[in-house]
């Protein structure tokens, strides 16, 4: 899951209308579903980390530092379920690239080489939004297989990195290099690219750059990710 990085509110008191913070958020961190990673060019919302449900945390509601992007499906999944914010990795706190592995059947798994507090924060996590689901695919009039889950257009993706990392073998330029990196932030899924490209460490430095919002703080020279995420201003971040 990518690390993000949205930076201090951009105005000195809370919104009004959290709705008012959807610019800022777009432009600081990208189109993407903060926790799926898809790339969503509609219906994509500000997302609330702790609900600001009248019952738990109402007073967030206008918060900057309470304030991701979502899709619908991790939005609606999440919902109004309490989040305590020191029992899960979140990714504007924590590095939660380190945290996940992506495997070419489009699953999202917790990473082994996490400690076993860690591996339950992360599941928490990958629960919370629903990250384990299982895929759901329907057929079209030509009998062509159209995904209508996360983890089908992550196979989708997944072949798609997989034929650009093939021309890239076949026509090793500067060009290809520059055209791979906006391909990836165009299809989205940055944990899908940078396991595919996991051996490149040029391609993964453009990946990290090219999708914008990305928390660089969180991967090394050689673009391993670095752990525990170094602490920023946010409650409870810097745990993995």
């Amino acid at each position: 899951m990518r690390p993000i990085s949205k930076g201090i509110s951009p105005i000195q008191s809370d919104y009004e209308d959290y709705r008012d913070a959807f610019p800022e958020l777009m432009a600081r961190i990208g189109p993407f579903c903060s926790y799926c990673e898809r790339r969503i060019n509609t219906n994509l919302a500000v997302e609330h980390i702790q609900p600001k449900d009248d019952n738990l945390y109402p007073e967030l509601e206008g918060n900057w530092d309470n304030y991701l992007l979502a899709c619908v499906n991790c939005n609606s999944t999440k919902g109004n379920k309490d989040v305590v914010l020191s029992d899960l990795l979140l990714p504007d706190r924590d590095n939660t690239f380190y945290a996940f592995e992506y495997t070419a059947d489009g699953k999202v798994t917790v990473a082994n080489e996490l400690s076993a507090e860690q591996q339950h924060m992360a599941e928490a996590l990958r629960v919370l939004v629903g990250l384990e689901k299982e895929i759901r695919t329907i057929h079209d009039q030509n009998g062509r297989i159209v995904a209508t889950d996360r983890i089908s257009q992550r196979m989708e993706v997944w072949s798609i990195a997989l034929e650009s990392k093939a021309e890239l073998e076949e026509t090793p330029t500067e060009g290809m290099r520059r055209q791979i990196s906006r391909t990836a932030a165009g299809h989205g899924f940055f944990g899908v690219w940078m396991k595919v490209f996991e051996e490149d460490e040029d391609m993964r430095k453009r990946i990290i750059e090219g999708f914008r919002g990305t928390a660089q703080e969180c991967f090394d020279a050689r673009t391993n990710p670095v752990t525990p995420r170094p602490a920023n201003h946010l409650p409870s971040s810097g745990k993995t």
